[in-house]
């Protein structure tokens, strides 16, 4: 049998009508089937990134397309050697992506999908009635975007509806719009808000960079992708790779990220390995000087704690 790995990215925005309940029994089946990962469960629906041995993850896939309220779900599936998470971690928040956006009804205003091989040739035809819209963190672009893409002055997607100022001077609201994002979920709410501020032709990026990676290997995606797993950074460009990120301290091309070693600052930084020398993992000499230096070991991934939570405690209901 198999002992290769699988990653699951995926999302799906449907109603979930006790998500109490349904927190408590999926965490049940991720443990159950060696499930690890980060999900999170809304009552507007679910969004994770989880990894497992193949047959695992076929079950949790299985198991997700099972139920009725996923009709519409599209994972996004990549090969790997090893899992990438260290635990489960299964919560209940208000969103299943933090947006700054608080009408929830807004998502039924949402762009058209554009589909991969569509938007690679939109890439290449470069028309200028096109606006491809990157829709992340300023960290994750810096380390990768498509060519030609807009970006924004935000460190979190949260702040994206206080960016609607800063698009109206890049974006002509006559343009045809294209959002993207790592895998469509902040898409969906993005664009839609885009519509309701005046930009009418306004479309998606179906399943985002990653499914676009998958499906047309990555064509004119400059850099690597920034990915919410141990790995950090994913490469998605196959054709015409090339890495557009600087690291922090010699400013040299570097394309891997890391934390800065000092607990108290954890900024995220490019970070190469002749700038890791210099401040032994940390982004300054400042940070070096701290007592809450971590020991640098090469990655600059540092594992949270799990401050008292306990995703096997759910085994004993």
């Amino acid at each position: 049998m198999s002992q290769n790995y699988q990653v699951l990215l995926f999302y799906c925005y449907s109603k979930i009508k006790d998500p109490i309940k349904f927190r408590r029994d999926h965490l049940r089946f991720c443990i159950e089937n060696n499930i690890v990962g980060r999900i999170i469960i809304s009552d507007e629906g679910i969004n994770g990134t989880i990894s497992g041995k193949e047959i695992d993850c076929k079950s949790y896939i299985d198991e997700i397309k099972r139920q009725k309220t996923f009709n519409d779900i599209d994972f996004k599936i990549d090969s790997v050697d090893r899992n990438v998470f260290k635990k489960i971690n299964v919560r209940i928040k208000d969103e299943i992506v933090n947006s700054g956006i608080k009408n929830k009804k807004i998502i039924q205003k949402r762009g058209n999908y554009i589909e991969p091989s569509e938007f690679k040739s939109i890439l290449e035809q470069q028309s200028e009635d096109v606006c491809i819209l990157d829709v992340r963190s300023r960290y994750e672009y810096e380390i990768g975007k498509f060519k030609n893409a807009i970006t924004l002055d935000i460190d979190n997607f949260r702040e994206f509806p206080d960016a609607i100022d800063e698009i109206e001077t890049k974006i002509s609201k006559e343009k045809k719009i294209i959002t993207y994002c790592t895998g469509g979920v902040k898409c969906e709410k993005a664009s839609a808000f885009l519509k309701e501020n005046g930009y009418k032709n306004v479309y998606q990026l179906h399943g985002g960079i990653i499914k676009y990676g998958i499906e047309e290997n990555g064509k004119d995606f400059n850099g690597k992708c920034y990915v919410f797993d141990n790995r950090i950074v994913k490469e998605v460009n196959n054709i015409n790779p090339n890495i557009i990120s600087k690291c922090y301290v010699t400013g040299k091309k570097s394309d891997r990220m890391v934390n800065c070693a000092n607990a108290e600052c954890n900024k995220h930084i490019p970070l190469s390995d002749d700038g890791a020398k210099i401040y032994n993992g940390c982004c300054s000499e400042k940070c070096l000087k701290s007592d809450k230096v971590r020991k640098f070991d090469g990655t600059g991934f540092y594992q949270k704690k799990l401050n008292g939570y306990n995703p096997y405690q759910v085994l004993k209901y």
